[in-house]
């Protein structure tokens, strides 16, 4: 048997209570995570076991696709299709570590500015490397990057 990270176990033993709870959101909505999992694990040339903040990473991307997803939808005139992803993100939500507002992560990105000591946006790739790892799973990339524009145009 491989050893799993309590993360995973958490999701398949939440799997099996939709599963038995006939939540059909739930349980297509795990199974789909647990299967990005999977494919993340098997990726590259060789097998292997995600750590947590690596599956906290894959249900990240998966909330993010379903949060576009979504908003093309509506943009679509699709509302139940945007509905339907919309029930998804919650599932997905619900394993991640709570996001960070603007001002907090305006905040962040003002101490990362300061501690690289950037002056212009040259230097941006300096502060998200530092800033990244602080963020970690409780923003987006697209809303990390913003926050530092802000804080270097500052």
């Amino acid at each position: 048997m491989t050893e799993q990270t309590a993360l995973k176990d958490t999701l398949q033993r939440d799997l099996h209570d939709a599963m038995r709870a006939r939540d059909k959101v739930r349980s297509m909505t795990l199974r789909m995570a647990l299967t990005a999992i999977s494919n993340e694990e098997v990726a590259g040339t060789q097998a292997r076991v995600l750590t947590d903040d690596e599956v906290l990473k894959v249900l990240t991307k998966e909330a993010k696709k379903r949060r576009e997803a979504s908003e093309a939808y509506v943009g679509a005139g699709r509302q139940e299709l945007a509905d339907q992803e919309e029930a998804e993100l919650v599932v997905l939500e619900a394993y991640l570590p709570e996001q960070l507002d603007d001002a907090a992560l305006d905040e962040l990105a003002t101490a990362a500015v300061a501690e690289v000591g950037a002056t212009g946006m040259q230097q941006m790739g300096q502060v998200m490397k530092v800033l990244q790892p602080r963020v970690a799973g409780r923003a987006e990339g697209g809303r990390i990057a913003a926050a530092v524009k802000r804080a270097l145009s500052a």
